[in-house]
């Protein structure tokens, strides 16, 4: 993504860190082209990636699945408004939770706010997916997400880098009807998105981010995107019939019904919730999905082929016992002394997300709730 960035011609990030986004913005840095900040928290940085973009400035904001939550309120603003420049929003999902305090998915808020949202499923789309989401913003004049999760984030793949596209400064035109949203200007706006949201579902059909590979073996098609893309192909190799979308809102009608029409059956492979399942239930299929596979946790491989008849590898197991090493405080941080005081004290402590939620493990046991940040 850092890449795609650069790539695009992005000139202004201001992020929150957030595991597994934090990355992004980090990498971003390191090119002088770039003016990179963190924000106070993610409202902030989302307000002030678009006022870069207003000023006729690429931007972009990073954020965690719920960092989103945070930065709602001018989510939902900024996608009646719509942009100058181009603004993505790259949003990382936690499925596992390995570092975060629930497991949401985000795809709902692309649907909520009614602003697309692109998947890349290895590191060179997710280079490819960037420049493509400025394109598109610029297009149809609105925010777009950029949806990554821990499994992509976290993996390497090989990239074409390309050179940086420079671009000119876009005008700024004072537009108080578009920008200003005053309830009357609301009014005005709010078909303006829906006629957006027809046209990037027209798009849908025909772009290049969604594509059918058709296998050798038709008795099975998979509905995909990202991770859950990858596991399917390790699974299955090139015999399988796989739809695999990279633009998962909005969703095609007529490509998905295509793609059905030439399958045995249809199952929809997502990890979270039954997001692209519901979808094809509304325009009339009926594929398999949660009915066999779970709604929490992160798939594997493993897991994919267990649930879906295939042989599962049988690896080697590692029989030497190791010592537990449950996560602790940093050697000298200076909350180990004062949440050693408070369980000392043996008082309520209503904690903070983060690195301070550790005060609630053994020894200090200081922790008594923590909700959010």
């Amino acid at each position: 993504v850092a890449r795609g960035l650069y790539a695009a011609g992005c000139s202004f990030v201001s992020s929150y860190p957030g595991t597994p986004s934090t990355e992004i913005t980090e990498e971003t840095a390191k090119y002088n082209e770039i003016y990179c900040e963190w924000a106070p928290n993610e409202k902030v940085a989302l307000e002030t990636a678009f006022g870069a973009s207003l000023a006729g400035r690429r931007s972009f904001c990073g954020m965690k699945q719920v960092g989103l939550n945070v930065a709602a309120d001018p989510l939902f603003t900024c996608s009646y408004t719509g942009v100058n420049a181009g603004l993505v929003i790259g949003v990382a999902d936690d499925p596992g939770m390995h570092s975060s305090q629930n497991e949401q998915d985000s795809r709902h808020y692309a649907e909520a706010a009614k602003i697309p949202m692109l998947e890349p499923a290895d590191s060179a789309e997710a280079l490819a997916f960037t420049k493509e989401a400025y394109g598109l913003s610029e297009r149809f004049d609105t925010p777009v997400f950029i949806r990554m999760c821990t499994r992509i984030s976290h993996s390497q793949s090989v990239v074409e880098l390309g050179e940086r596209t420079e671009l000119p400064l876009r005008e700024y035109t004072k537009n108080i009807g578009k920008y200003v949203m005053m309830p009357g200007n609301a009014k005005k706006r709010h078909p303006v998105v829906e006629a957006r949201t027809e046209a990037l579902r027209d798009f849908a059909e025909t772009t290049w981010l969604n594509r059918i590979e058709w296998g050798t073996d038709r008795s099975v098609g998979f509905i995909c995107s990202g991770t859950s893309y990858q596991y399917i192909r390790e699974i299955y190799g090139e015999s399988a019939s796989v739809l695999k979308l990279g633009l998962v809102w909005p969703l095609p009608v007529e490509k998905i019904r295509e793609f059905a029409a030439g399958v045995g059956s249809v199952t929809v492979v997502e990890e979270l919730d039954p997001f692209i399942e519901n979808h094809c239930r509304q325009i009339g299929l009926v594929p398999a999905g949660k009915d066999i596979l779970p709604c929490v946790d992160e798939f594997s491989q493993n897991l994919l082929a267990g649930r879906l008849g295939a042989t599962v590898p049988e690896g080697l197991p590692f029989a030497e016992k190791l010592p537990g090493r449950p996560p602790v405080m940093c050697a000298g941080c200076p909350h180990r002394g004062l949440f050693y005081t408070l369980a000392k004290h043996k008082v309520t402590v209503i904690g903070d997300i983060g690195c301070y939620t550790l005060g609630s493990a053994q020894p200090l046991n200081a922790v008594d709730s923590v909700l959010c940040m």
